[in-house]
């Protein structure tokens, strides 16, 4: 399979395999849209990529990661308008990455209580409250109301994010998901409000954008989400008939972010961003929250070939590829496309380059300096490159 033929999404048709995954951009304060966040953007379609990804749209107001997310509502349209005929004019295709926080959300900066499936204190000490039923009918409304809004804006594609212990994700852990009602105890039950909103976001944007969701295959905690439950959501999924392709992911934002990153952990450097007195606490449960996992090429492959074995739907790889070999060898494997992160904010053109024949590896070391950049506008601390021009 050619890498670099065009190929389709779903509705969208894309100029190669390559995708931009959706990692934080830090360019909207209070959640606006600003001429720095296009401006990312432009400078990731011109390098080549098929299709970008924003990061991360929240469905409602309590849905935000903090007050600096944007939020897929009224407001936010005319800027995301904009954002997407810029891409556009590009020749690439633009999706949208829609999800709602849940225990992930910063409940102070939001100034609303951050829902989970079941009440507790999280890893950074923060108050959880059990989502309702009318909290969760709410949400499903949320998510096609925003879907809605997508579509308006001019997005190709709208990611589901069902992973990292955001909200949905947190329903499909058995170690987050207490509950006793229908959305507890079984798998199925813990599925059932990931279902229910896929269903009615393919039910407001029809045939007319591709539906992607963004799946955990491991939550990488001890008695959380792992791959044979993730392995069987994925046939849920397909079986509902709601999806153009799955993107598979691992890790939590709320307790072990690195097992998503890998490679060395910043915890000097992300200390430096939290306010006292987390910045102390940090110090000592760091080790903990962001243990360092040694770097490999394509470090998901082993598990996603897992779930490959057991679904049709096409599937997206993520996670350390940094070669274009390491792509070839997944499509000979099944797999439809690849995302990547890293090495677009150290190289945004790597996929031109690759495609002109230059085939050597990103140069990206994997130190991951750029995670604690999101509070500043997210780029490669090694050299600067573009995306700082773009900030």
């Amino acid at each position: 399979m050619d890498l670099f033929s065009p190929c389709t999404l779903g509705p969208v048709s894309l100029k190669n395999r390559f995708l931009k995954a959706a990692t934080f951009e830090g360019r909207s304060p209070r959640g606006e849209v600003t001429d720095e966040l296009i401006s990312f953007h432009r400078v990731i379609a011109q390098g080549g990529v098929a299709m970008t990804t924003v990061a991360y749209l929240a469905v409602s107001s309590e849905g935000r990661t903090d007050r600096h997310c944007i939020e897929l509502n009224d407001a936010a349209r005319d800027g995301l308008t904009r954002l997407t005929k810029t891409v556009h004019a590009e020749g690439v295709a633009v999706a949208a990455q829609m999800g709602h926080a849940g225990p992930v959300g910063n409940a102070r900066s939001n100034g609303a209580k951050s829902l989970a499936p079941s009440s507790g204190v999280s890893v950074m000490g923060a108050r959880l409250h059990e989502a309702s039923l009318q909290d969760l009918d709410r949400i499903v409304h949320d998510f096609s109301s925003a879907a809605t809004r997508a579509m308006d804006c001019g997005f190709d594609s709208v990611e589901i994010h069902v992973g990292h212990n955001y909200l949905l994700s947190s329903f499909l852990s058995p170690k987050l998901n207490r509950r006793k009602d229908h959305y507890g105890g079984s798998l199925e039950n813990r599925a059932r409000l990931a279902r229910d909103v896929l269903g009615a976001v393919r039910t407001a944007v029809g045939k007319n954008l591709a539906v992607t969701a963004k799946l955990n295959m491991d939550d990488g905690v001890a008695g959380g989400f792992g791959v044979t439950e993730a392995t069987a959501v994925a046939k849920m999924f397909e079986d509902d008939g709601n999806l153009d392709a799955l993107e598979l992911t691992g890790g939590s934002s709320l307790a072990n972010p690195m097992y998503l990153f890998r490679g060395e952990a910043p915890r000097a450097e992300f200390a430096k961003t939290l306010p006292q007195p987390i910045r102390a606490g940090f110090k000592v449960v760091g080790k903990h929250f962001m243990p360092a996992y040694p770097f490999e090429e394509a470090y998901f492959l082993n598990q996603a070939r897992v779930v490959a074995k057991e679904v049709s739907l096409p599937l997206v790889l993520l996670g350390g590829v940094t070669r274009p070999e390491t792509a070839r060898v997944a499509m000979e494997e099944g797999f439809s496309f690849v995302a990547l992160g890293r090495p677009l904010l150290m190289e945004p053109g790597i996929i031109n380059r690759w495609a002109s024949g230059d085939e050597a590896p990103s140069e990206c070391t994997h130190c991951n300096k750029c995670m604690p950049t999101i509070y500043s506008g997210t780029h490669c601390v090694l050299n600067g490159g573009p995306m700082v021009g773009a900030s």
